[in-house]
């Protein structure tokens, strides 16, 4: 066995076909299938069933992929790290939600930069679930996320904590006057998003089940279509002032116990990093008391 029968495995098993699985790897059918009888007479175990059209992992197929993930990552990790010896080099792939895209990327990546130039960072976009998701099985090395996660897998850095605020058309005296609307009319990203999970808990806790949801898929969209008159939302105070504080918007402050949302960045419990994501975390922990 050798890492490149590992990596025929993984696009097996995540392509669901050998002929997928041969065209990913630039390799024929016919070697795909050698490979994997290689490493179920190796492991002495079928890995693969066969449904309809398809190839499913079995139980120990399934065991197998976790392990050659973790051993693809781990190998490339070294590469890097043995090719930036003399410094820290390589790239860390960060998930984020739509705000941290849009607005506290390009910070990061100044910031981290002026003391890691050759750390290359690419930031993916993704609801909360996906990015959990990514980072358990290695398409992420790390994510900002929105508490509580709790996960033995996964390790957390507390990054920043952020008060919520609703926000209306400035038209608005009272929020009690759009709340008595029927049905009332609400801004969002697309389910999974936490600021759309958050303002409906919000208006469930005010008993107000019937709304009528506008699902956009940026922030300026949700400022634009609030302004407008078309509904009302939520959004971080920080980014409300930051940002958007000339529009016609106004603001109304949310219940203490919804009012505050805290970003993670977790990360793999895992005994080894590359040198490069090691820096990235280090930025975000505190220092240790002297």
């Amino acid at each position: 066995m050798n890492s490149n029968d590992l990596k025929i495995f993984e696009a097996a098993a995540t392509l669901g076909s050998f002929t997928k699985a041969a065209e990913a790897t630039f390799t024929v059918q016919s070697n795909v299938t050698a490979r994997i009888k290689s490493l179920e007479e190796e492991f002495e175990t079928e890995l693969f069933k066969r449904v309809s059209r398809k190839v499913v992992l079995t139980e120990a197929g399934e065991t197998l992929l976790k392990y050659a993930k973790k051993i693809g990552n781990l190998l490339n990790d070294a590469k890097n790290d043995i090719q930036n010896s003399d410094q820290v080099g390589g790239t860390v792939r960060i998930g984020c939600i739509e705000t941290t895209m849009a607005l506290k990327a390009p910070d990061i990546i100044n910031s981290f930069s002026e003391s890691y130039p050759a750390v290359e960072l690419e930031f993916h976009s993704a609801a909360l679930s996906t990015l959990v998701h990514d980072v358990l099985n290695y398409k992420l090395d790390a994510a900002f996320v929105i508490a509580p996660i709790n996960i033995p897998e996964l390790e957390q850095v507390v990054v920043r904590n952020e008060k919520l605020l609703i926000i209306s058309p400035s038209g608005i005296h009272k929020l009690d006057d759009i709340l008595n609307e029927d049905p009332l009319k609400i801004v969002v990203f697309e389910k999974g998003c936490v600021f759309r999970s958050r303002l409906e808990t919000w208006l469930s806790s005010k008993g107000i089940t019937r709304y009528k949801s506008t699902v956009l898929n940026s922030i300026e969209g949700i400022i634009n279509f609030v302004e407008a008159g078309l509904g009302i939302s939520i959004l971080p105070e920080e980014v409300i002032n930051s940002y958007y504080s000339g529009r016609n918007i106004k603001t109304f402050p949310v219940s203490k116990e919804l009012n505050t949302m805290t970003t993670l960045l977790v990360y793999r419990n895992e005994e080894l990093h590359s040198k490069a994501l090691n820096a990235f975390i280090e930025q975000y922990r505190e220092p240790s008391p002297v």
